[in-house]
């Protein structure tokens, strides 16, 4: 962790040292937005930044503790944990992947990083593209990885979708709320039982707030940018999951084909692929240097 300067993000951060993969997180406060936990590692004197935005159920330190090596040789890393999930911003009111894109350009004003390269997983790319398209002042370039524009396409997906909105109307009885809290940390934890970080996973999902994130699945599931994404300005690129069992390869390529800049990179694996450093960690390094390298040139010209 970076000592705190003037533009630092441990000023006004209140609460201890977070200890985890990624190095030691701090609470930062956004005001009028809420507080959040957010890990910033140092990479070389001058180097741009990236900020990763994690997946659905998952953490920060879950998502990128196996790319975060790589990408601090070439960047400044920033990552913090999305509402309702892990250290994450907890709030009254209706979730949003509206709100945590804002919760993203609200935390790269305060520190004024901008512009950044915004690197999504899953949830987070949807996240990336809505920082994008709300904030194109402080977007350098854009990373997705594992994910796609549009979610609830095939029967399955929307039997799945359909599945948590059954959930969220019995959460609303009050009867009936421990119960569904229950099936949710039960489906969340045998989805951790067959990936990676197993005992740790557990760890960090003890800490979501269960109904955000069940609300976080239907707005997921709501999420369609293929009207807008190819008009976003700025160079891209998209790490394909070839074997994703979550977000089918095809529909990550098609979301390729609709950015107007955007490079390609295949990764031999599944949707736990983000676990494996020498393939994905690998990739999301490539991906992270070609938008940045891009967005540089694109600056130099119109200079």
């Amino acid at each position: 962790m970076n000592d705190p300067t003037p533009q630092s993000p441990h000023q006004g951060c209140t609460g201890d040292h977070l200890p985890g993969p990624l190095g030691v997180g701090r609470p930062v406060h956004l005001p009028g937005r809420g507080t959040t936990v957010v890990w910033d590692v140092a990479g070389p004197v001058g180097a741009p930044t990236v900020v990763l935005l994690h997946g659905w159920t998952a953490t920060a330190q879950l998502n990128w503790s196996a790319s975060v090596a790589g990408l601090a040789a070439h960047f400044r890393v920033v990552a913090l944990d999305h509402r309702g999930h892990g250290h994450g911003i907890r709030s009254a009111g209706t979730f949003s992947l509206a709100e945590c894109a804002d919760d993203v350009a609200a935390l790269v004003r305060a520190w004024g990083v901008g512009p950044v390269v915004v690197v999504g997983y899953s949830m987070g790319g949807p996240i990336a593209q809505l920082v994008w398209r709300r904030h194109p002042d402080l977007v350098a370039g854009a990373v997705l990885c594992s994910t796609a524009d549009v979610f609830a396409v095939s029967a399955r997906d929307r039997r799945m979708f359909g599945v948590l909105d059954g959930l969220a109307a019995a959460a609303r009885v009050g009867s009936l709320r421990h119960g569904v809290e229950r099936v949710l940390r039960g489906l969340a934890a045998a989805k951790a039982r067959t990936r990676a970080p197993g005992a740790r996973a557990l760890e960090q999902i003890a800490r979501h707030d269960w109904f955000a994130v069940l609300e976080a699945g239907r707005a997921l599931g709501r999420h369609d940018a293929r009207s807008w994404l190819g008009r976003l300005d700025g160079p891209s690129a998209v790490v394909v999951t070839t074997a994703d069992e979550v977000v089918p390869a095809d529909r990550q390529r098609a979301m390729a084909r609709r950015l107007t800049d955007a490079t390609v990179h295949e990764v031999d694996g599944g949707h736990a692929a983000c676990f494996d450093p020498a393939s994905f960690g690998v990739a999301v390094v490539a991906a992270c240097r070609s938008v940045a390298g891009r967005a540089r040139r694109c600056h130099a010209i119109a200079a």
